[in-house]
């Protein structure tokens, strides 16, 4: 099961990353602004890279400082990478953690457009990061640990890559409630960030059993059916692309029509909340 949920992730949000050109940039902008982005912080990003997927705004809660090393965990086309790189400064780093290899490709053809020289992005998923023990300052992620089929292994990677006294900002969804079975069973409810997603009560206890002292995770009531404003792209589904997206029923074009579908069966703040997640490594 947990191949074929990470086969069904990377498939679509590779479709999404090969048809950034075709992303509603209007609705990409409105989905950033409600989850915390300034208009100043989208102006300065590299088109592509906000491509409406957010739940949040991991670098404006961070506190990031000159000289740091941040991480994002899926970082999708760079959007919270090169907003950290910004933060950090040319004394710090800002790392891209990405399993979609399409994905990967866009952030790095953002990053040459800006010739922003303290980014990198890897391949790599982000229960096994290619990073050194204790290496980094502070882990981002924006709306990803939901998708990742096994939580406890991303928890302990983050730990042991966070230097003693680093620390967790991280946008994700959480769940208010159990899901219906039509939620909780559908793939692209999953795909989507929110069949996926875990309880309040779950996120503390599995960041705490990985190792992290003052956990927090804080509803940032934010209006999760905004992600119904944005238009769908091309189709990894097309009849051409039989890819395991598709099964066992065939599911949406993009990451951006799974969660309109969603959307449009389902009150999704009647079941989820936007959160902020804070943790510290001792």
């Amino acid at each position: 099961m947990s191949d074929r949920l990470k086969g069904a992730v990377r498939d679509l949000y590779g479709a999404t990353a090969r048809a950034s050109e075709d992303v509603d940039a209007d609705g990409a902008a409105k989905v950033a602004a409600a989850f915390g982005y300034s208009a100043a912080e989208l102006d300065a990003l590299p088109e592509e890279a906000n491509l409406g997927l957010s739940c949040g705004n991991p670098t404006a809660m961070a506190t990031l400082r000159p000289g740091e090393t941040v991480v994002d965990l899926g970082s999708g086309g760079g959007i919270d990478v090169f907003l950290a790189a910004e933060a950090v400064g040319p004394t710090g780093k800002a790392i891209g953690i990405d399993m979609t290899e399409d994905m990967v490709a866009l952030a790095r053809k953002n990053a040459d457009k800006t010739g922003v020289a303290n980014v990198e992005f890897h391949l790599a998923e982000i229960e096994k990061t290619p990073l050194a023990d204790n290496s980094v300052d502070c882990i981002i992620s924006n709306c990803v640990l939901n998708l990742c089929p096994d939580k406890p292994a991303a928890f302990r990677e983050i730990f042991r890559i966070l230097k003693p006294g680093g620390r967790l900002a991280v946008s994700d969804i959480a769940l208010k409630q159990a899901l219906p079975p039509a939620l909780k069973e559908s793939l692209d409810a999953y795909v989507g960030c929110i069949g996926g997603a875990i309880s309040f009560e779950a996120y503390e206890t599995g960041l705490a059993a990985a190792g992290f002292q003052a956990v927090k995770i804080i509803d940032a009531n934010a209006d999760l059916n905004v992600y119904g404003e944005i238009d769908g792209q091309a189709g990894c589904c097309a009849p051409a692309a039989q890819t395991s997206c598709c099964e066992p029923a065939p599911a949406s074009a993009s990451a951006h029509e799974s969660l309109a579908e969603t959307v449009k069966s389902h009150d999704l703040n009647a079941f989820a909340a936007s959160v902020k997640v804070f943790a510290v490594k001792a």
